[in-house]
């Protein structure tokens, strides 16, 4: 692809580059650690991945990182897997994210909003005190460290404090969403056995109550190391028998203990999607977690105590956490619990107009159903705190980017970021330094020795490889649960590549530093020797006003042949006739690849995804190949089983 420098979206002024903490941090970590003075982000970037140690002991000291006891040097060990962070230090999680309530006990930690639109704030004193008691209360049912505490809770401030008194005793939280089914809640907490459940009686999503009673009931059979089950009244029901009542752990003056842990000590369980099969329990540590969040949310996304952070999310899905950890940069966190588009599409932005939201973060599919709506965020609404609006979940589309500066304001800081559950956090994405260039990321993130691979396992700029990372980073997982040889850790990222993280996307590394994501490789489009990420077809093919989603395959044939067939989910009152199917034909040829028009193109009454919002390319590829359902998807992880059912019908018909 043509790297060929075009003029950026967005460029930061003197003024704002001087401001920028990651600026004040490269010239104290030049004046005591030896990185380069000069040569801006990408000089910095440069060292901190030739020089990992002198580059994290800097993060350590310049976020005050605090260890009871010390570590013997930065990095033990420094295979993959395998490596070893700050071998013998000890420290707590939980005791760095509630440090802001001793300068600013009555400021709020946490603003919590609802579908009602109405803010209840949590000063950082009274989140102190909840922990405190919730902690204690812990300790009083047994919990001990390395046990494991697990939330079936919406995005709401008890799901915070929940978390952050469970790293406070050096237990291991797990959390799943409510619009969970109990199957899927089940595969993921049976794993690991937590010892206390804390549920919700149900939740609201979309102007509806949704009572989870009976899928509690059924956790709560099915899960017998359960020890203790807290009920928290969402909706105002009494406690089942047998439970115990949030208010009453949570009302004692009690001063927070924070067990000191081994930097290693495992913090949380997230979970992989799960498509294929169980999904896999990604553990990550106290230390691995701290370290790495504060380096991306105090340096990348520029947080500090006067901002804001509003992230849209779930407590199923790793960016929860990661909002979670604004607390860390004594940020006021942003807790919304709803449907992203109620009472009308646009409802987020109304959000962070309403809250002062200074980091808007969002799904990119959010930021193109916009577009497709009509939304006007900067007509319709003060947006004039907003620094920066970054989205995940997949690669943010170029008209994503134009719909951004166009539409919220000409003067915005857009960071698409990409990373990963298995690392909880960013690969690469925002850096408030750099420009903003149309469909690219703005560089590899600090610490990140990121790199584009082809099949050899040589790197090269500005052609599309595997996306591989050459050295530790902190908050890899230290293990999988259930795992006990390491062989599915192993088998997950380091079985093409022996010692180097390969993550399973396609990317390009472009001459100027920035990052382009295509989709990922274990589903990417290969006509003729020319690959194609997936991500390429849809931001392409959704331009078309009649396409709402789409969801291209690519089937290698016992002939030898590929078929290519493209699935679209239409718009209200548009028809897949001969003559759309020409203009889709058509844009494709001439905006990407005349060898990746679909050989087909085919009418779907809608694009699966699994439970955090992500299209299901593998499962679908297997079942037009031929795999039965049953085989081809664990039926938990999945969005909609009947939509699914459209595709294994359609590759039975076809055979």
């Amino acid at each position: 692809m043509s790297t060929a420098a075009p003029t950026p979206l967005w460029q930061p002024d003197e003024a704002r580059i001087a401001a920028a903490r990651i600026t004040r941090f490269q010239n104290w970590a030049a004046a005591h650690h030896g990185a380069p003075a000069e040569g801006g982000y990408e000089a910095l970037h440069r060292w901190s991945v030739t020089d990992l140690e002198s580059f994290w002991q800097a993060v350590v000291e310049w976020f005050d990182i605090r260890f009871s006891t010390p570590y013997e040097r930065v990095l033990g060990d420094r295979s993959m897997p395998g490596a070893e962070w700050f071998p013998g230090a000890t420290l707590n999680y939980a005791e760095h994210a509630l440090r802001a309530a001793a300068d600013r006990p009555d400021d709020s930690a946490l603003l919590y909003v609802d579908e009602t639109h109405e803010q209840t704030p949590v000063s950082w004193s009274a989140l102190r005190r909840q922990v405190g008691s919730l902690a204690a209360e812990l300790r009083a049912l047994g919990v001990q460290p390395g046990d494991r505490v697990s939330g079936y809770l919406p995005n709401i401030p008890q799901a915070v404090v929940a978390l952050l008194a469970s790293a406070a005793v050096g237990a291991v939280w797990t959390s799943c969403a409510p619009d969970f089914g109990a199957r899927s809640v089940l595969d993921r907490f049976q794993q690991v056995e937590p010892v206390v459940l804390f549920t919700v009686d149900g939740y609201r999503y979309g102007g509806k109550e949704h009572d989870r009673r009976d899928t509690v009931a059924e956790l709560r059979g099915e899960l017998p190391s359960l020890r203790a089950v807290v009920h928290i009244p969402l909706l105002g029901t009494e406690a089942p028998e047998g439970a115990l009542e949030w208010s009453a752990l949570t009302s004692s003056d009690t001063e927070p203990v924070f067990e000191q842990v081994p930097f290693d000590h495992p913090l949380w369980v997230l979970y992989s999607s799960g498509t294929t099969g169980l999904p896999k329990a990604i553990v990550q540590s106290q230390g691995g977690i701290l370290v790495e969040h504060f380096k991306q949310l105090g340096l990348h996304c520029d947080l500090g105590p006067e901002d804001r952070f509003f992230w849209y999310t779930s407590t199923g899905w790793m960016m929860w956490n990661f909002l979670v950890s604004g607390l860390l940069t004594g940020t006021t966190v942003i807790l919304y619990d709803g449907s992203p588009g109620y009472p009308e599409t646009g409802a987020q932005w109304a959000i962070a107009e309403q809250t002062g939201a200074t980091l808007f973060g969002t799904s990119a599919a959010y930021v193109m159903a916009c577009r497709k709506a009509g939304v006007h965020p900067g007509r319709d609404h003060d947006l004039s705190r907003i620094q920066c609006v970054a989205t995940t979940g997949s690669p943010l589309p170029p008209d994503g980017f134009r719909w951004l500066h166009d539409e919220v304001r000409e003067d915005l800081w857009i960071a698409s970021v990409s990373g990963g559950t298995d690392v909880c956090s960013c690969f690469a994405g925002a850096v408030p330094t750099l420009p903003v260039h149309i469909g690219e990321l703005q560089a590899p993130c600090l610490g990140t020795d990121l790199q584009s691979w082809d099949p050899q396992g040589k790197p090269h700029i500005g052609e599309v490889g595997e996306l591989v990372v050459t050295n530790p980073m902190p908050s890899m997982p230290i293990r999988f649960w259930n795992d006990p040889d390491g062989t599915r850790y192993h088998d997950s990222y380091f079985d093409t590549y022996p010692g180097v993280w390969r993550h399973g996307d396609w990317i390009t590394l472009t001459d100027r530093g920035s990052v382009v994501i295509h989709g990922r490789s274990d589903s990417t489009l290969n006509r003729q020797g020319v690959r194609m990420g997936s991500a390429d077809i849809y931001e392409a093919v959704e331009r078309l006003p009649e396409i709402r989603e789409s969801l291209v395959i690519g089937i290698e044939q016992p002939d030898g042949g590929y078929w290519m067939p493209l699935f679209v989910h239409l718009a209200p009152g548009a028809v897949l006739d001969d003559d759309l199917r020409t203009r889709i034909k058509q844009t494709i040829r001439e905006q990407l690849s005349p060898r990746h028009v679909p050989d087909e193109i085919i009418e779907a009454p809608g694009v699966p995804h699994t439970l955090t919002g992500k299209r299901i390319e593998v499962p679908v590829k297997r079942l037009l190949q031929g795999t039965p359902l049953d085989k081809a998807v664990n039926p938990g992880s999945v969005d909609s089983l009947e939509l699914l059912q459209f595709y294994a019908d359609l590759a039975r018909e076809r055979r």
